[in-house]
């Protein structure tokens, strides 16, 4: 059975859904960045916007050793965000329960601990890596294959339509805040970053390459750069994981796996 709220909750609840909402307004996840220019960060959209997403490599190195190899401003910008609670989640599980957990924990920080301005980062290496390419590059490299039996394709990327956005439906089975879509999509919409490690995609590039799943015979660099230029909107490319996290728990981030 729903919680009944009294008039003053339900006012209450609604006060803080409107003040998560401006939270992720301020985040600016504008997720049109192909080849353009948007942002993640802090300090309202019209900061965050001018964040670059290079999606036009024609080949990469194997060690990125140059900013304007990553994105490098919607970086800094997640770096230097300062209000808490701030958590950064180790994820290298395609099939485990990393986006169920980080939709918990937005829900127990927003709701319970009255923290609309909690910021969930996931530092996605390993198989859910694979999560963060769009729906051509699973195609045409058959990453069912590395991702295992249960996807045979990118479900992770999909939304339920019929999930409600109705913030008076907070305790609602289908409600956007439920497990009814926990998709990447979603957790984004809410002010999720997800980091796409660029270590992680040169070692897929180098499996795929091994498994003879390469169609245009491109070189190691050209196949990771590929991949890289096929990164699903609002991802943010970083140069490792294991380094980034060290710079996240460095300013204040809180460390989860």
């Amino acid at each position: 059975m729903p919680i009944c709220l009294t008039g003053k909750s339900r006012r209450g609840d609604l006060e803080l859904h409107h003040r998560e909402k401006k939270h992720i307004e301020d985040i600016g996840l504008d997720r049109g960045h192909r080849g353009n220019r948007s942002g993640i960060g802090t300090g309202g959209g019209r900061r965050t916007r001018g964040n670059a997403r290079r999606r036009d490599f024609k080949t990469v190195p194997m060690i990125l050793s140059h900013k304007e190899q990553w994105d490098h401003e919607a970086l800094t910008e997640v770096l230097s965000y300062r209000p808490a609670p701030r958590q950064a989640w180790d994820n290298s599980d395609i099939g485990g329960h990393w986006l169920y957990l980080m939709r918990n924990a937005l829900n127990s920080q927003i709701w319970a601990f009255k923290h609309p301005d909690f910021l969930a980062v996931s530092v996605t290496h390993g198989t859910a890596q694979l999560a963060l390419y769009d729906r051509f590059i699973w195609d045409k490299y058959q990453l069912s294959i590395l991702a295992g039996d249960e996807f045979r394709t990118n479900t992770l990327i999909m939304e339920r339509k019929s999930v409600s956005a109705d913030p008076a439906d907070d305790e609602e089975p289908t409600e956007a805040r439920s497990s009814e879509d926990s998709s990447i999509p979603a957790l984004m919409r809410r002010g999720v970053v997800f980091m796409s490690c660029h270590n992680a995609i040169w070692e897929q590039a180098a499996i795929l390459l091994k498994s003879g799943l390469n169609p245009d015979m491109l070189s190691h660099a050209q196949l990771a750069a590929e991949l890289t230029n096929h990164l699903v909107d609002g991802a943010v490319l970083i140069p490792g994981a294991a380094g980034t996290l060290l710079e996240l728990q460095q300013v204040g981030f809180h460390y989860e796996t």
